[in-house]
């Protein structure tokens, strides 16, 4: 994650998994009204406080950037929804078996930790930041240079920023989980503002009708995508 390259990287694997799974949302997220990107800054978050706010946006910044290809996941809103999420029912594993014991397992038998997600990233954000500011001159993350949040984060994804409070590649496992929903999922769970991602790729959304394009093999579609609620842009 520390060159431009890499950065493609992401970007082209972002198109692969669109192309897997057309919508990724959280499946109990529920609608939200419009967030528009000029007014992010105005945005409150509803669970994080201000330095967590800060060191999500900077994550998310970093996970999908803004480049050549088309906006990043700050200016497509992936932070509020992320946020969003955290008072919901995801955020508080509402509907996951919670219950003891938990032990190092296969993730085909499920989650094992005692911790929700809220609870991973409030703890992981509080660990990262206390490791940033004793590595690098008591800077918080988001302070850092790119390069540096890259290599962060690539530490707590490969497992060598580890915790003992809360897994490091659980967080991040979730972080960019999140952010790849908040980036392609449908605009009205608070992400991919303006239907950004999807214009990026051309995936025309939820549609109701392709009768009259079913023999059209090979011709790009021109028209644009629409949301789940309706909405054009």
């Amino acid at each position: 994650m520390h060159t431009s390259e890499k950065s493609f990287g992401r970007r082209d694997f972002l198109r692969k998994v669109i192309a897997l799974a057309p919508v990724l949302s959280i499946a109990t997220c529920a609608p939200i009204s419009k967030i528009g990107a000029s007014s992010r800054q105005l945005y409150l978050p509803k669970y994080f406080t201000r330095h967590e706010w800060d060191f999500v946006s900077a994550a998310c910044e970093r996970l999908i950037p803004k480049d050549e290809n088309g906006p990043g996941a700050v200016e497509t809103g992936v932070p509020q929804f992320i946020d969003l999420q955290m008072d919901g029912a995801f955020g508080h594993a509402a509907t996951w078996y919670m219950q003891e014991p938990f032990a190092a397992a296969i993730p085909e038998l499920g989650y094992q930790s005692p911790l929700t997600p809220r609870e991973v990233y409030r703890a992981g954000i509080a660990e990262v930041e206390s490791y940033c500011k004793r590595m690098f001159s008591n800077r918080s993350f988001a302070k850092l240079p790119d390069a540096t949040q890259d290599s962060v984060l690539s530490d707590l994804e490969t497992g060598n920023l580890d915790f003992t409070n809360v897994s490091g590649k659980a967080f991040f496992a979730f972080l960019l989980q999140n952010t790849k929903e908040g980036y392609l999922a449908d605009p009205a769970h608070g992400g991919n503002i303006g239907l950004a991602s999807w214009k990026m790729i051309g995936f025309p959304g939820a549609r109701a009708d392709f009768k009259d394009w079913i023999n059209r093999h090979g011709e790009r579609y021109v028209f644009g995508p629409v949301s789940i609620d309706g909405r054009r842009k």
